[in-house]
């Protein structure tokens, strides 16, 4: 087990760890328009509005930690329940949505339940990854394969085609590296390389799984492993968007044919990369926090590449 110290320096294992950070919901609308994808943003409601008629639109939600209740954010059920709402309130309904994990802060069956009344309550489809909260119940995660499992291998992982685009869901929460950095091993790796085998390298791919698959922090734990081993299976493909939670910014790099995204915190955010002494719930004031939260909206349309993506505050700035 990964043990970290606390903020006075004493030793914490990693459940009492989750416990002390405090992690919030991400909420973003991605259209997938012929292959390339765009996002919308919750609050976008106008830029919802004009995705492709052609195309679909599928939303990312994202670290709803479900259960925390701590200082920062004790209503981080309201701002789930809010960021549902907006999708609802979209012109254009995605056809699906996706959860990049930290679906509940500590993976009891209570959690689980709240949450999926909440998110299973807007009616639609929706593809889950597990996020590191999400697999701490007793047995290492059954709680959540129980739940969320059906027809995954391994932690969780699978694969799925809508309208064109392969969608890849990873885990790499499961046997975390030092520093928290994520991992995926060799036999989620080695399925990876098998289940690309038989998609075309002119088929756009989506990848989603929780922490970034792009190191943006190693010392924080931001970041996986053994991503490089990934990437380079997704290195023929003319389009990959790589989709991600857990940092609660948003933050975006295009690496050659890959565009890498993480999401706003819909509860409250983290400190930007080595500005604080370490990772967690950044505390700012009330009237402040709104504007520090929210979603994105990506686009992808055919023939288009690069993404066009917005990101839209909670408080609609």
């Amino acid at each position: 087990m990964t043990h970290h110290r606390g903020s006075n320096g004493e030793p914490v294992d990693r459940r009492h760890a989750l416990e002390c950070m405090i992690w919030a919901g991400t909420g973003v609308l991605w259209t997938v328009s012929g292959g390339v994808p765009v996002s919308l943003g919750l609050l976008g409601e106008a830029k919802a509005a004009e995705a492709p008629s052609a195309g679909f639109t599928f939303l990312q939600i994202s670290d709803s930690h479900i259960g925390f209740d701590k200082a920062a954010n004790p209503h981080a059920v309201d701002t789930l329940k809010e960021a549902i709402g907006k999708v609802q309130a979209l012109p254009e309904k995605p056809s699906f949505l996706i959860h990049t994990g930290d679906i509940t802060h500590l993976s009891t069956a209570s959690q689980f339940d709240t949450a999926a009344q909440i998110i299973g309550g807007a009616g639609f489809d929706v593809h889950y990854v597990p996020g590191e909260h999400d697999i701490i119940d007793e047995n290492n995660g059954r709680a959540y394969l129980e739940r969320y499992g059906a027809g995954a291998r391994g932690a969780g992982w699978y694969s799925f085609d809508q309208n064109g685009v392969h969608f890849v869901g990873l885990v790499n929460v499961v046997n975390l590296k030092a520093g928290g950095l994520g991992n995926l091993g060799a036999d989620q790796l080695a399925w990876l390389a098998d289940d690309l085998k038989a998609v075309s390298a002119s088929t756009p791919v989506v990848v989603f799984a929780h922490i970034p698959l792009w190191a943006i922090y190693p010392e924080w734990g931001w970041g996986t492993d053994d991503a490089a081993q990934a990437l380079a299976l997704l290195k023929r493909f003319g389009s990959v968007t790589v989709l991600n939670g857990h940092i609660h910014q948003i933050m975006q790099k295009v690496e050659g044919n890959v565009t890498f995204h993480t999401a706003l915190s819909t509860a409250f955010p983290q400190p930007a990369p080595g500005t604080a002494p370490s990772p967690g719930p950044m505390t700012v004031p009330p009237g402040q926090l709104r504007n520090l939260l929210g979603i994105t909206n990506v686009a992808v349309e055919r023939g288009r590449e690069e993404l066009a993506i917005i990101d839209s505050t909670l408080a609609g700035s």
